[in-house]
């Protein structure tokens, strides 16, 4: 009974250890030796796992970094200071990289954007882009509903006068707002641009017009007046070449619409909407109205009485227009016949004619 038992569990367990010998000893012939530098560089690496460096996160990045081909500039929220740890790591010379930043390229606030509805559903950007594009006229404008910020890490984020905007000093240019935007007008743009174009409108200048106040038209008033020539008109929208473009603010000074915006370390530069003409009140219209029955009252006539005033001057313009035909007529009558006309009759005829 004993030998029955006993004799399984000492196969079964000497299997067991014969087995873990040899995965001990496959594990150190098969081992695939990790590079040093990885955790090194996963020590200067913030942790953020944002994937702004286009990997999956920063233990992507490192082991990336460590094979080969990857610049150590990578990391939008290190920065100049984690590529100069990194590039000691790894040996190489440091490279320097553009700040770049997150831009949204719309103005249009409520008071400047045309409404053709009020979505009255889950507060989200993509419930709303997929009822009818959203609730603005303009199929290009911000939807304002926060999806952004949202998925920003950092903060930089957030919603002012129904439109995204963006904290410079904050944004690290990750990508993830750009990335989540279903109307995609938010845009990593280089820091050193000053100017923006704030509208993504490829419709023509009649329609953008009609949707928005602040709206690019297309009409290239901004391209003539750039001295550098940074501007150009694409799809009846102006870009700016950031290349080009030395932040002399002459295209945003030129802008009839305002669609051309200054970027300050304080946030972007709106211009201040256009004044609404007031609505009068129904007091108002009221008084409008008695006022312009008040005229016509003044004038005393009916429009009957207009009617026969008007046919009695036009009988009298016939009446004065056959005297002056009759008087010509007697005068060249009395010429031919040699009857010399008197100074009063000469006189008469030339006030007929005049009239």
């Amino acid at each position: 009974m004993v030998s029955s038992i006993l004799i399984p569990v000492l196969v079964v367990g000497g299997m067991g250890l014969i087995f873990g010998v040899l995965l001990g000893v496959a594990s150190k012939v098969f081992a695939v030796k990790e590079d040093e530098r990885v955790p090194k560089i996963l020590e200067v690496l913030p942790g953020a796992n944002c994937g702004g460096c286009g990997f999956a996160g920063c233990s992507a990045y490192a082991t990336a970094l460590c094979k080969g081909g990857v610049k150590t500039n990578m990391c939008p929220v290190g920065g100049d200071a984690v590529s100069e740890k990194i590039s000691e790591i790894m040996g190489v010379k440091n490279e320097v990289k553009e700040k770049m930043v997150a831009r949204v390229l719309c103005n249009g606030s409520p008071e400047r954007a045309v409404q053709k509805y009020y979505f009255d559903g889950p507060r989200d950007c993509y419930s709303a882009s997929r009822l009818g594009g959203g609730e603005k006229m303009c199929a290009y404008g911000c939807l304002g509903f926060g999806s952004c910020v949202k998925v920003c890490k950092f903060g930089a984020m957030s919603i002012k006068d129904g439109v995204a905007y963006v904290d410079i000093d904050k944004c690290v240019a990750c990508g993830a707002c750009a990335e989540e935007c279903p109307k995609k007008i938010i845009k990593i743009l280089p820091l050193k641009s000053k100017y923006t174009i704030t509208c993504k409108s490829v419709e023509k200048g009649k329609i953008t017009r009609r949707d928005c106040a602040v709206g690019c038209i297309g009409c290239g008033i901004c391209a003539k007046a750039c001295p550098k020539g940074a501007i150009s008109i694409s799809e009846h929208l102006a870009v700016i070449d950031p290349n080009k473009c030395v932040n002399c603010g002459i295209c945003a000074q030129k802008c009839p619409q305002k669609a051309i915006n200054k970027v300050t370390p304080a946030g972007l530069v709106r211009p201040e909407p256009k004044p609404s003409k007031p609505k009068l009140t129904p007091e108002q219209i009221e008084a409008l109205k008695a006022k312009k029955a008040a005229e016509r009252k003044d004038l005393n006539q009916s429009p009957g009485e207009s009617e026969k005033n008007i046919k009695s001057k036009v009988v009298d313009a016939d009446t004065k227009f056959n005297d002056v035909v009759k008087n010509n007529i007697d005068r060249e009558v009395k010429i031919k016949s040699g009857v010399q006309i008197s100074d009063t009759q000469e006189i008469n005829v030339k006030e007929s004619n005049r009239i």
